[in-house]
């Protein structure tokens, strides 16, 4: 007798049609014939997932089994009242059983893995295929790390990135990406084992340390040197931006370690941008000896 198939994929009965997809995908990676060669049992057990997800990823099967009309196997229990062809085969009407070979021996999972999908994904009359997800489980992700420079976070840009099978792709990067952000190439990743769809590339956006700028969240932080005189009787200075210098009024007797804030001078984001935080420095500049002359007949 087939096993519960909740048992057997390891979900619990109000389990959602995703986490049923999960379970599936996951055990039948694990006890594929592929990945077990020197495990006499793994195709039983390939056998015996692709079986249960038969009864759970079906919405009309799961439903019909949770009410008991059909056991473990798919086949109608008795006094169920449904109609169904006796024999089980595939051919009855509303029958839910798959000839998946003939002969006293067991059919390869992997033939009856291919069939299974095949009547799985055969769409209804007035339905078009596009518009049906594939239950056959798709290759796996290719994940990895590109870092981009603030300047394209600004204005946006563009990354080649080479995978781990040495083909180079194009990463477009938003504006306003954010540090951390993930970008995601679907059908670039591995090819199915089962037949299915490719994986997805998965791309984690780092921010490069800039030369000159510190991020701090949506804003930037930058320390520029005033000279002493501007300090003292004010004037203007030009301070670099991602967008280009500017110049900002530095009020007179500023002192050193002062901040100033150029709004939206920062790092886009989603509503607003952020600011760009200077912070101030005197510089006394080369030794001037009239000036060391003013300040020593101060101190007398």
């Amino acid at each position: 007798m087939m096993r519960d198939p909740y048992t057997v994929l390891g979900v619990k009965r109000d389990a959602g049609a995703e986490d049923i997809k999960r379970a599936f995908r996951r055990l039948a990676k694990t006890h594929h014939p592929d990945h077990n060669k020197d495990d006499p049992k793994a195709k039983e057990r390939f056998a015996e997932v692709n079986a249960a997800y038969e009864i759970l990823g079906d919405a009309v099967k799961k439903r019909a089994f949770d009410r008991g009309e059909i056991d473990a196997e798919g086949r109608p229990r008795a006094g169920a009242g449904m109609g169904f062809d006796p024999a089980g085969g595939a051919g009855g009407p509303g029958g839910f059983r798959f000839d998946f070979g003939s002969g006293g021996g067991r059919a390869d999972p992997r033939d009856m893995f291919s069939d299974l999908f095949r009547q799985f994904e055969t769409p209804g009359r007035d339905e078009p295929r596009a518009s049906r997800a594939s239950p056959i489980p798709a290759g796996e992700d290719i994940e990895l790390e590109a870092a981009i420079a603030l300047e394209d976070v600004v204005a946006g840009g563009s990354r080649r990135i080479t995978l781990p099978d040495g083909r180079a792709v194009e990463v477009n990067i938003p504006r306003g990406a954010a540090n951390g952000a993930t970008l995601r190439l679907r059908g670039q990743g591995y090819p199915s084992p089962f037949g299915g769809p490719n994986g997805d590339v998965r791309v984690t956006l780092r921010y490069q340390r800039h030369p000159r700028f510190m991020v701090d969240g949506q804003d930037l932080r930058l320390s520029v040197a005033v000279p002493i005189r501007e300090a003292v009787l004010g004037g203007t200075i030009r301070v670099p931006t991602l967008q280009g210098e500017v110049e900002v009024t530095v009020p007179a007797w500023t002192s050193g370690g002062k901040t100033l804030r150029l709004r939206g001078k920062g790092l886009p984001g989603k509503d607003s941008a952020g600011d760009l935080l200077v912070s101030l420095d005197i510089d006394l500049g080369p030794p001037d000896p009239e000036m060391e002359g003013f300040f020593r007949r101060r101190r007398a």
